[in-house]
């Protein structure tokens, strides 16, 4: 617990992970949640690509050489990393780990094996899992795209089915059927996790006093 310029106190951030299978809809309702909530953050990732038009260092991705992402990856660097297409994603701990320390909430959206690293070196993340109500209609939006072989198609729902089977790592799950619908339920999701008492303990404490204490458990017959 920290104090700001004007005596407030600062409490640390949630970190937000959302994950599931390819056609879920993951990534329409993680852009909706930050379109309404601006004050969740997006951290930045650094990647071993070449930039597209449009795309700037620093706000869309930290573009660097391999040789650089190899050196920040060996020192331990990032909080999750992967190769995506004989390229390198990761997400630097350290602007994260600022953020949250500043009391600010940051969400991910990542696959299966991104939300497990960030799990293992962050347990305290909030992590939500999103899926079709059912098989049938993640294939109904995967063949919707127009852009899978029946091989393809076929790969995507047994990795959408292992990818469930893992739902034990998961604090929640979210079963997109409506978009609208199911952005409200991350939002009331993370709502929930702010007020949790075990996450606002150092607030209870100051507001009762410094002086007062948990009952010692020595006393106790």
């Amino acid at each position: 617990m920290s104090n700001d310029a004007e005596g407030r106190m600062k409490y640390k951030g949630l970190l937000i992970v959302i994950a599931g299978p390819s056609g879920a809809g993951k990534g329409t309702i993680y852009y909706e949640v930050l379109r309404r909530r601006p004050d969740i953050q997006k951290s930045v990732s650094v990647t071993t690509r070449a930039p597209r038009p449009g795309e700037e260092d620093g706000v869309h991705y930290h573009f660097r050489s391999l040789e650089e992402y190899q050196d920040m990856s060996a020192k331990g660097s990032f909080l999750e990393t992967a190769s995506v297409y004989n390229n390198y994603y990761g997400t630097p701990k350290a602007p994260v780990f600022n953020m949250l320390a500043e009391g600010r909430d940051v969400m991910f959206e990542v696959d299966i094996y991104g939300a497990r690293q960030i799990k293992a070196r962050y347990p305290d993340c909030v992590m939500i899992f999103v899926m079709t109500p059912d098989f049938a209609v993640l294939e109904q939006r995967l063949r919707a795209r127009r852009t899978e072989s029946e091989d393809a198609l076929s790969r995507r729902i047994s990795s959408a089915k292992n990818e469930l089977s893992q739902y034990d790592i998961f604090d929640y799950i979210v079963f997109n059927d409506e978009a609208e619908a199911s952005v409200d339920t991350v939002i009331g999701i993370i709502d929930a996790e702010r007020s949790r008492v075990r996450r606002n303990e150092d607030r209870i404490r100051a507001l009762l006093g410094k002086e007062i204490k948990r009952p010692s458990q020595k006393n106790k017959s």
